[in-house]
């Protein structure tokens, strides 16, 4: 049980980094303020840190890992870019931005409960990229 729940953390994480990064992707160059910009680069550096560190913890396990659900790229995709047509500000970017942290942070707590049996590395794996999803929404609050 505890490398099953183990395992489903880590694929869990898994999705969940590749989805903030990809989310970073999708608008870091439709930023006007550099200080902005710099804040999403830099989380997406920390993005893809934690993302290795998951790689590292899933290769013990010889496990391929989890790609974001294709649904909810798809929709997160459309939500994007249907109110940056609208709107395209940095406003609205980090409107966007704390939406999906919020999210992240929510799904992660879920998996947290769901898999208890995990061990304690992965769940601090979760925990970093929750206390990750949680800075980055502080980080570009001013932006709102």
């Amino acid at each position: 049980m505890i490398e099953q729940d183990t395992i489903r953390l880590l694929r869990e994480c898994d999705a969940g980094v590749k989805m903030g990064v990809e989310s970073i992707e999708e608008v870091v160059d439709r930023i006007e303020s550099k200080e902005f910009r710099q804040v999403l680069v830099e989380s997406r550096h920390q993005h893809d840190e934690l993302d290795r560190e998951i790689q590292q913890q899933l290769d013990r396990y010889k496990d391929d890992g989890k790609e974001p659900n294709p649904m909810a790229k798809g929709m997160s995709w459309m939500k994007t870019n249907a109110m940056l047509m609208i709107d395209n500000s940095d406003q609205t970017i980090a409107d966007l931005m704390t939406d999906g942290c919020n999210m992240g942070v929510k799904s992660l707590h879920k998996y947290l409960n769901e898999y208890k049996a995990a061990d304690e590395s992965s769940k601090e794996i979760a925990k970093k990229l929750v206390n990750l999803e949680q800075k980055l929404a502080v980080d570009i609050r001013s932006y709102l």
